[in-house]
């Protein structure tokens, strides 16, 4: 069947499936959320970007607030699901804390957009993330995990038992996070990549190294 007058294949397919077509606006919303933060997008953009228009956006999505708060709550959810992937039910408490790191490490490199929307959201003070109410239909995996480790490493004597799961996810994340957003002003200043290919197992080694000789160490 032909398309109608002055509709495209490409628009008759967009009507089809929208789903995939929200599922479009939001990947090219991430994007430019992360490049400019809410302030700095344009809605315009992500349309041409979609060969959308900017109507259609706020049909599916209300508004521009709304659309940042779906790409936010997106991006966490990506995070969320690569954590349930993990399974430290079989290892010791050590290798399974490591475990962790190395895969807060891992999604950090392999999401950078997540680490700069979390940093201009920041800067916004958590406003939207708020206004959405912390994404309460979003399990966090990670932290249930390591209270689990920690729990497991306090029990058999190999943690000191003054530990909180959050001080510990604070560490992991601070680092990880650091090397991804931080990576441009920290090479400008001191001529080191953080993200160089030579370096990256050794940083990988690092943030293990680091939480587990805090979770053994004596209480200060």
């Amino acid at each position: 069947m032909a398309s109608g007058p002055g509709k495209s294949p490409s628009h008759e397919r967009r009507q089809r499936d929208p789903e995939r077509t929200k599922l479009e606006i939001l990947a090219v919303a991430t994007q430019e959320f992360a490049d400019r933060g809410f302030a700095g997008a344009r809605v315009d953009e992500i349309a041409a970007q979609t060969r959308t228009t900017k109507r259609m956006i706020y049909y599916y999505f209300g508004s521009k607030e709304l659309l940042y708060i779906a790409a936010l709550e997106k991006a966490y959810e990506a995070i969320r699901i690569t954590e349930q992937s993990v399974d430290i039910d079989n290892l010791d408490p050590v290798a399974a804390v490591r475990k962790l790191a190395e895969l807060t490490f891992d999604r950090h490199e392999a999401n950078p957009n997540f680490s700069r929307l979390v940093s201009h959201e920041n800067m916004q003070r958590a406003q939207f993330i708020t206004a959405g109410g912390g994404f309460p239909g979003l399990d966090r995996p990670v932290i249930k995990m390591l209270q689990y480790a920690l729990e497991q490493g306090r029990s058999s004597g190999v943690f000191r038992r003054d530990i909180d799961v959050f001080d510990v996810h604070m560490l992991i994340s601070s680092f990880c996070f650091f090397r991804i957003n931080n990576q441009y002003t920290f090479r400008a200043n001191f001529g080191r990549n953080l993200v160089e290919p030579a370096r990256r197992a050794m940083y990988r080694q690092m943030i293990g190294d680091v939480v587990i000789q805090y979770l053994t160490s004596a209480p200060s």
